[in-house]
């Protein structure tokens, strides 16, 4: 099956790098035009560049992903620079990890506020695009206990259910509405990169609850992310598929 994005033109929100970066690389090859945004700049721009190498149009823009004004200006910025919208992918994290205040804040204000805002700010734009589509990363660990960072699995969760929530209302509209929930991924700088180095009991024991023998990769999240951008889902809304190897079900 071959998919082919040409014409298409999608914003990634959380797009410099990991799984944001590995899904506009996706696209881009995938004939899409694409713009990004992160709040480090300098990552952002070699992500750019990498973009840009593919002959598509590429739009880069630092944004707060944790603030509406900056949301709504990256949006207009992005639709201006593209010509219009017609795929969004809301990817962002604020990395909320132990239940602390803080953590609530972060994980509220960007995994799960900034999916509503980005949304909002792109459906005008979205609104009689052809295949129009929002793709809404959360993570297994808003599909199951997460006693560890319950912060982000609650905010995860909420991504989910909003998720089906913006399907039902946005389809009269013809957007589609779908999301991914990635198992442990593993790539350089990454959650997972860093802890086989500085808590490898966790990385271990993580491992050992995989039961492919490995932690997933940016890329393989990625390529579910083109299907749902692309006309080969036509039919597909209000999913969640999890992208995670089987992470979880050794033992059952």
């Amino acid at each position: 099956m071959i998919i082919d994005l040409t014409g298409q033109r999608v914003v990634v929100a959380g797009g410099s790098r990991g799984i944001g970066r590995a899904i506009a690389l996706a696209m881009a090859e995938a004939g899409a035009a694409v713009s990004i945004c992160a709040r480090g700049a300098a990552g952002l721009e070699v992500t750019r560049g990498e973009i840009a190498a593919f002959g598509r149009p590429t739009h880069a823009a630092p944004c707060d992903l944790s603030q509406l004004a900056d949301i709504e200006a990256y949006i207009a910025a992005a639709a201006g620079a593209l010509g219009g919208i017609d795929v969004l992918v809301n990817n962002a994290t604020g990395h909320g990890g132990t239940g602390t205040e803080e953590s609530w804040a972060a994980s509220l204000n960007v995994d799960l506020l900034a999916v509503v805002r980005a949304s909002r700010a792109a459906e005008k734009y979205l609104s009689g695009a052809r295949g129009a589509n929002i793709i809404n990363i959360s993570s297994g660990s808003g599909l199951n206990p997460s006693p560890r960072t319950p912060a982000y699995g609650a905010a995860k969760a909420a991504v989910i259910h909003y998720t089906r929530t913006q399907a039902a209302t946005l389809a009269s509209a013809g957007i589609r509405v779908n999301c991914i929930a990635p198992g442990s991924i593993e790539f350089p700088g990454g959650v997972w990169d860093v802890r086989k180095a500085d808590n490898p009991t966790l990385y271990n024991a993580t491992l050992a609850n995989c039961p492919m023998g490995r932690m997933g990769r940016a890329e393989e999240v990625a390529d579910v992310a083109v299907f749902l951008a692309s006309s080969r889902a036509s039919w597909v809304t209000a999913q969640v598929i999890s992208v995670n190897g089987a992470q979880g079900l050794r033992g059952l």
